[in-house]
């Protein structure tokens, strides 16, 4: 099997670090890719967000199926291009993923078929939002969400009245996230801790694969403005079987018939945003592909192939298929230039990733790196992941943190705090 990953940061490293290292997969080439991703495939400079540029790769190359990475692409409707060539691609289509890229609609759509989530309006204007705060309707603190994409920063929890007027005005008035923020979804606040579940959709049946907690917040103790994520640790304590039950039974299946009820097959990773709370696991946020972070510590845990699973996923045929998984937990802390998630600087020389790899039991995957005049150099908000395995999650946070310490870049910034809190886990 040819395979194409397209993306260029972390998680599509993980990917074709996994699907590489299969028997089933005869070459893997990853669109655009990135200087980690170099040493495992051949990769192609093309923008990721063009279907037709990614499609003529995809012929050119001869690829059997095609894996999207981020959520831009689909948001482009590269799903849609490659049906309608005929081409396996894993990934939904630009229907179906308006459960990431428009809050608007995954609000709507779970309140269409009782999906348990927190209460919430939609506004199409400052007034209709600034009104809504003062009146006071969904209590304090209220979550204000930016309708579109916004690289994960589109959503403040604002504590007090203030806040959330500032937080709307950011959105709306000074168009902090471009047409992103044109429409708002103001929610009530959940009481809980977060959580994220993955599985592995055919359009009918889901492969369930594991649970995450991520650390969205730049410094420790949570504290310091939203990323893309600092780290992140697999499994999750708080998922045990029976929330495992209720994500499936009361989310995931029904967001599965309610899609294909609605004439969207969803097909692809589907990421499970939760807070777990005393009335059971709650819906945060869907995104339609793999986390960065998670996936960086959620894919070393599979142990059987996922190959053969993502194209029968691809295909609608995921009847029979399953996951083997590590019993030993993982735990990935990013390293991000300074100034992440602000303006940072880019073009610094990384030094010691050889050491940290030749550690026993870590790996490191490349997000905002690339080659110049023969070394490595940082490329991005997000420099690269250090991911720890261990017998508990004690000693998968020392040796990650070991593989840590191995590597340097000026400005270089992380949390020290990843992994925390699966020592003592907070529960609703």
């Amino acid at each position: 099997m040819r395979v194409l990953v397209i993306g260029g940061g972390a998680r599509e490293h993980a990917l074709v670090w996994k699907l590489a290292s299969e028997p089933g997969v005869d070459e893997v080439v990853c669109a655009p890719g990135n200087a980690g991703i170099a040493r495992l495939a051949r990769t192609v400079p093309v923008d990721p967000t063009d279907p037709e540029a990614l499609l003529a790769v995809a012929v050119q190359e001869r690829v059997d199926l095609t894996v999207v990475g981020p959520e831009q692409p689909l948001e482009r409707g590269v799903a849609d291009r490659f049906a309608a060539d005929g081409r396996l691609l894993l990934g939904p289509t630009r229907a179906a993923a308006r459960l990431e890229t428009s809050k608007v609609f995954a609000k709507e759509f779970m309140a269409r078929h009782g999906v348990p989530t927190a209460r919430f309006a939609v506004c199409d204007s400052p007034d209709a939002a600034l009104d809504l705060v003062a009146r006071g309707t969904l209590g304090l603190p209220v979550v204000v969400k930016a309708d579109g994409l916004a690289a994960g920063k589109g959503v403040v929890v604002a504590p007090d009245r203030p806040a959330a007027e500032a937080a709307v005005g950011a959105a709306m008035v000074d168009r902090r996230f471009g047409d992103a923020g044109r429409r708002l979804v103001l929610e009530a606040c959940l009481s809980g801790t977060e959580a994220s579940f993955f599985v592995l959709a055919d359009g009918t049946r889901a492969l369930e694969l594991l649970s995450a907690q991520d650390h969205k917040r730049a410094f420790d103790d949570d504290e310091g403005p939203n990323t893309g994520g600092m780290g992140a640790f697999a499994p999750s304590p708080l998922v045990d079987e029976t929330a495992r039950r209720a994500i499936v039974s009361r989310i995931v299946e029904p967001v599965l018939a309610g899609l294909r009820a609605e004439g969207h097959e969803y097909r692809g990773f589907l990421y499970v945003g939760l807070m777990m709370t005393a009335e059971g696991p709650e819906v945060i946020e869907f995104n339609v592909r793999f986390g960065d972070p998670e996936a960086q510590v959620v894919l070393p845990m599979i142990e059987s192939e996922l190959a053969p699973a993502l194209a029968a996923a691809a295909a609608g045929e995921l009847r029979g298929a399953a996951c083997r998984f590590s019993a030993e937990p993982r735990v990935g802390v990013v390293l991000a230039s300074g100034g992440y998630p602000g303006r940072y600087e880019s073009g610094k020389p990384i030094d010691g990733l050889d050491r940290a790899e030749a550690l026993d039991g870590v790996v490191v995957f490349h997000a905002g790196t690339a080659e110049r005049d023969g070394r490595l150099v940082t490329a991005g908000g997000r420099v690269v992941t250090v991911v720890g395995r261990g017998a508990d999650y004690r000693s998968a946070i020392a040796r990650a943190y070991e593989g840590v310490a191995c590597v340097s870049f000026p400005g270089m910034h992380y949390r020290q705090d990843i992994g925390r809190k699966a020592l003592a886990p907070a529960r609703a």
